[in-house]
């Protein structure tokens, strides 16, 4: 496991990170267990070694190398994150209550989300990010940004800032019964940007499965414990976000959205400076017009 954070990382967040060196049968594991996060992991040894294509030993050498004493230890691991993606809200007060340090709830919470930041920028693979941003630039691609019903909000930030920067980017709105319109928008080559965090929601993961069947590239922006999105995305990032509160936090899932933003608008800076302008010019029109 990662040493110097204040919290474990998740193995979804060592094998993200992409620090590992990772063998060829590694990187078939983590193939297979990301496949299915995380329940590939809790199969036998050799059916997991089975669905992966290598062999047991394989299997043993992949758990040590992620920092765990053998397999056993590695399936106690993944049960734990199962445990933490299933908690209510309701009751994180009370795990919190006893490890929660004394002190005023700003401090509390501020330090829980610098510590969510830097773990996040710790495993971060800025490959990944960099992809994520050029397919967000690439002005051949529409985008289409869609999250839940506390991610919405985030996906709504997402979308206002991309479409000042650039064209043929829109926001799948929250009632279900528009979808499937705003699906036939969806075209091949097309990227999808999905938010979805623990107590994932079933219908932004159908939504996501049906974009990837008419050919869009999904990035998923999700928590530690994985969406099952995972599984149909070209990439994925993987935050922090666990405070000592009854909900989770969105600080460092807002810092990253500023960050693909500043990200897009530096790879095309000519053209979205002339259509900001432009924006300006047709909203400063309007206010002589009242």
């Amino acid at each position: 496991m990662v040493k110097g954070s204040a919290r474990a990382s998740t193995i979804a967040e060592q094998i993200n990170g992409g620090r590992l060196g990772l063998t060829a049968a590694d990187r078939k594991l983590s193939a297979a267990l990301m496949a299915d996060y995380p329940v590939a992991g809790l199969a036998s040894i050799s059916d997991f070694a089975r669905a992966a294509g290598v062999s047991t030993p394989s299997v043993l050498r992949f758990a040590k190398r992620l920092g765990f004493s053998g397999f056993p230890a590695f399936q106690q691991a993944l049960r734990g994150e199962v445990s933490a993606q299933l908690q209510n809200p309701v009751e994180k007060p009370e795990q919190w209550s006893s490890k929660a340090p004394r002190g005023h709830i700003l401090n509390t919470l501020a330090d829980a989300a610098m510590d969510n930041l830097g773990t996040s920028l710790r495993h971060i693979d800025h490959h990944a990010f960099d992809e994520i941003s050029h397919l967000l630039g690439d002005e051949a691609r529409g985008i289409h940004v869609i999250g839940g019903r506390i991610t919405g909000h985030l996906a709504g930030y997402l979308h206002t800032h991309l479409q000042m920067a650039r064209s043929r980017v829109g926001l799948v709105p929250a009632p279900e019964s528009h979808w499937p319109q705003y699906l036939l928008e969806i075209a091949g080559g097309d990227v999808l940007v999905v938010f979805d965090v623990r107590r994932y929601d079933a219908r932004v993961q159908e939504f996501a499965a049906s974009a990837r069947q008419r050919g869009a590239k999904i990035v998923l922006i999700t928590d530690q414990w994985m969406s099952p999105v995972s599984r149909l995305a070209a990439q994925t990032l993987v935050l922090r976000m666990e405070v000592p509160s009854g909900w989770d936090s969105n600080v460092v899932t807002l810092f990253v959205v500023e960050a693909m933003v500043a990200a897009v608008v530096n790879q095309n800076w000519k053209a979205t400076r002339g259509r900001i302008r432009e924006i300006d010019k047709y909203l400063e029109g309007g206010r002589r017009g009242r």
